[in-house]
């Protein structure tokens, strides 16, 4: 099996803010002394995780990123007629193993301080140890073993995940995924609107109701993902998560390709899907293509000239270094490859 798999993906959007600055505005870098538009790794993940290729593919195997597993156990113990002192009491011992949890006296004090991805074996026995205490059974949750260095999360075995109150169950992400950025230069816009107030008679003023400004930028994103598979096997369990580990990463290339950040999409439709794949295998270090776009694409068919400038990037590293892949398969729309051939190679 070949160790390290690469996506290099190019997709256009029209004009959108998919994933907005703290002002509003859509993410930004500059990048060879010009600016582009940028979607952050996060926004990426977040949108591929919550998707219905995930949901589908990997029903069952997803965790949960969430400060509120306590308030589910002590819904457990109060449904199964603990008195509410000892519920509490308990639910904070169990959601304290997975973050530091909220001080007594806050409103909602069985959740813990953090974001924790919970896999669902974890939460199965969270919600064992309340069915043993609720039997009458002394528990104790700090002995109960209830993290799992490894499980049947797929989404944490690709991402991984961080434990700030036991960093030993902390998960290395197998996936590694590169902030998308144009492949050229953009200059972010900004749209002047009005909402007029339906009722509002004709002798009344003109005017609007409401005035605003949206921002928002539209380009050609290069995305970088790379996927080691080794890795991906050992945080689902080993060897026999084999079926599990294709899964994965089918579903994690499909998404990539096919699935947007939410921001603003109500506003402007940015359904974009990827116009170009280039998926790699083989042992050696991986190495992004980014370099291809150091200097700003600048041509009327931005798509095309981003295309050959990758593949032009790409064998002269080749040239250089030798092969980066030992097999690969492109798609390119409109030419050649589909989406299915790019997710058979990918789980292969």
């Amino acid at each position: 099996m070949s160790r390290f798999l690469q996506l290099h993906i190019l997709t256009f959007f029209p004009p959108a803010n998919l994933n907005r600055d703290d002002t509003g505005r859509p993410k930004t870098a500059v990048v060879g002394g010009a600016t582009r538009l940028r979607l952050s790794s996060q926004a990426l993940k977040r949108a591929w995780r919550t998707s219905d290729i995930f949901a589908a593919a990997l029903k069952g195997h997803m965790g949960q990123r969430t400060q509120r597993l306590g308030e589910v156990v002590l819904a457990r113990l109060l449904d199964g007629g603990m008195p509410e002192a000892a519920a509490l009491e308990l639910a904070r011992d169990i959601g304290g193993v997975f973050g530091k949890v909220k001080d007594a006296k806050d409103p909602n004090p069985a959740r813990i301080e953090q974001l924790a991805f919970i896999a669902p074996e974890e939460r199965v026995a969270a919600l064992a140890l309340a069915d043993r205490a609720l039997a009458g059974e002394k528990v104790d949750a700090k002995t109960a073993s209830l993290l799992h260095a490894a499980d049947t999360a797929a989404d944490i075995a690709l991402f991984g995940r961080m434990l700030a109150a036991d960093p030993d169950y902390n998960r290395e992400a197998a996936a590694q995924v590169a902030h998308a950025i144009t492949t050229h230069k953009v200059v972010v816009e900004d749209d002047y609107y009005t909402a007029v107030d339906d009722l509002k008679t004709p002798t009344e003023d003109t005017g609007a109701g409401f005035l605003g400004e949206a921002a928002f930028g539209s380009g050609v994103f290069y995305l970088y993902i790379c996927i080691d598979r080794e890795l991906l096997l050992r945080n689902l369990g080993g060897a026999g998560a084999s079926t599990l580990a294709a899964d994965a990463i089918g579903a994690l290339a499909e998404a990539a390709a096919t699935v947007a950040p939410r921001g603003k999409q109500n506003s402007f439709a940015a359904h974009g899907r990827a116009h170009y794949v280039l998926a790699e295998r083989g042992n050696r270090q991986p190495r992004t293509l980014a370099g291809a776009f150091a200097k700003p694409v600048d041509d009327k068919d931005l798509m095309a000239k981003s295309i050959e400038e990758l593949e032009r990037f790409r064998s002269q590293l080749d040239d250089a270094y030798g092969p980066a892949a030992e097999d690969f398969v492109t798609l390119q729309v409109g030419k050649s490859g589909k989406l299915a051939d790019i997710i058979a190679f990918c789980r292969g």
